[in-house]
């Protein structure tokens, strides 16, 4: 499977700037999931950009039903 990194970084939301993962879904979610985290574009805005990434984030966005 090709990496389409120039479509992928048109709907990427995540901030950290020196990402070298930015584009490159597969290698973003690898490294995420590794560290109990989700990846940015699961994420709404707000909560994205606070860089808690974790499970338990996103479990009490969901809560809270803001995903």
């Amino acid at each position: 499977m090709d990496c389409i990194k120039e479509k992928n970084l048109a709907r990427c939301n995540c901030t950290y700037e020196p990402c070298s993962r930015k584009g490159n879904c597969c290698e973003c979610l690898t490294y995420h999931t590794r560290n109990r985290q989700l990846p940015a574009c699961v994420f709404p805005a707000d909560a994205e950009s606070t860089y808690d990434r974790s499970f338990e984030h996103f479990a009490r966005l969901v809560k809270k039903g803001r995903v």
